[in-house]
């Protein structure tokens, strides 16, 4: 065992004193859809819902034995490793200053202060997260505070391989492969050097939401660059630039090990895990879970774990999540229907939907044409195969409609 991976059981034994081990489950539900052995190790039930307190108290706990007298520590997150710094300022009795973007959700802004109790300043800082960064940066540099880094760290990095020294343990010995879910590269890159180092035969697949393929990115590129554009949807893993450390430590990853999860599609895992499971995930806590859609016959007989990194998901999103797993599954479309102003149109139209079709939403858009009103129409079926057969009956009728599903503009604007 070489020295990373001593340092990652010795995190792991450290990490008790706020935590037992995370459960480490086999999944009857996936175990029989995948024909596979699939476990599940369940990060989302850490005191802060996230693997992210491991990182945070293990670089704490490190610069505390080097420099006793650090009395402050900063970040800046809106997440999880706001919630794992304060937890651990509180366990370490030391004050925390947590810079949040002014934007951030009230929730996550209570639930940091719970887990800092007195122990945690908030500020409130900037509309974008850079701005906040900045901000955190220049305070710490001012008050002479240390810095704790989401992810790009090697002692966070080491703090997070300690779900690797967990799984082996709690397994008793080392799965086929390990699912990994893909952000800042802290989580994937602890991991992977401890297995690698202790279970060289593991084998490893890495999951990134499609709207922020930094790492996809960064491999193709030789190195880490900025993505001009990220859907922050998963929000606990949509990252525009992975870390310096953590690529350096992955850089040698098959690209073909990397895959990339759409978000509309992820929103399906956390509703089926949620249904069938009664498990919650935030979306970027269902990656792992998600990307067994994509190993598919490549997994079946295997033992596979996944790792749900997390499960601060604020139920106030619910409809959203449902709104874009009916759109990814094709059992929701919008249309804009050109109807005839006549007597009898809305009949007619009305007419051609089956007894599974449902009208979500019903607007008229203009209301002045003499001949024809356009209508922002929703409809919600049971099966894709429903609006085939309505846009059949619509053209035989002779209506003008578009679908608006996917155009993302006019679905900004309308829906």
């Amino acid at each position: 065992m070489g020295g990373f991976s001593k340092d990652a059981v010795t995190a792991a034994g450290a990490i008790r004193s706020l935590f037992p081990e995370t459960p480490l489950q086999r999944n009857d539900f996936l175990s029989a859809r995948y024909g596979a052995d699939i476990w599940l190790k369940r990060e989302d039930l850490t005191p802060v819902r996230s693997y992210k307190l491991r990182g945070a108290f293990n670089a704490m706990r490190k610069v505390l034995a080097d420099r006793p007298d650090q009395r402050r520590f900063v970040c800046a997150s809106a997440g999880n490793h706001a919630q794992g710094v304060a937890f651990a300022c509180r366990h370490f009795g030391v004050m925390g200053t947590v810079f949040m973007p002014v934007t951030t959700p009230q929730q996550k802004i209570d639930k940091t202060r719970v887990f800092g109790g007195d122990n945690v300043e908030i500020r409130l800082t900037g509309d974008y997260f850079d701005q906040t960064l900045a901000a955190a940066k220049a305070f710490s540099a001012d008050q002479d505070a240390w810095f704790l880094a989401p992810f790009d760290d090697p002692d966070v990095i080491e703090g997070q391989a300690s779900v690797g020294a967990e799984i082996v343990a709690q397994m008793g010995t080392a799965p086929d492969l390990v699912i990994l879910p893909v952000g800042g590269g802290g989580l994937a890159a602890g991991v992977t050097g401890y297995l690698s180092d202790t279970a060289p035969d593991v084998a490893f697949r890495y999951i990134e939401p499609a709207g922020g393929a930094s790492f996809a990115a960064a491999l193709k590129a030789g190195a880490p660059v900025t993505l001009n554009k990220v859907n922050s949807f998963v929000d606990g893993a949509a990252v525009a630039r992975m870390g310096e450390t953590t690529f350096a430590r992955l850089s040698a990853t098959d690209p073909a090990t990397v895959l990339s999860a759409p978000e509309d599609r992820i929103c399906i895992t956390m509703l089926e895990m949620l249904n069938h499971e009664g498990i919650v995930l935030e979306p970027a806590g269902a990656l792992s879970v998600d990307a067994l859609r994509d190993l598919g016959d490549a997994i079946r007989g295997k033992t596979v774990v996944c790792v749900t990194s997390g499960g601060n998901f604020d139920f106030e999103r619910l409809p959203e999540v449902k709104e874009r797993a009916q759109r990814f599954a094709g059992l929701k479309k919008y249309f804009i229907l050109r109807m005839p102003q006549r007597p009898g149109a809305l009949r007619e139209f009305l007419s051609m939907l089956g007894p599974d079709d449902d009208i979500a939403r019903f607007e008229y858009l203009k209301k002045s044409a003499r001949n024809f009103g356009s209508v922002l129409i929703g409809i919600e079926t049971k099966a894709p195969e429903s609006f085939t057969r309505l846009r059949d009956q619509l053209d035989a009728a002779g209506f003008t409609y578009q679908d608006i599903t996917d155009d993302q503009a006019l679905s900004e604007f309308l829906i």
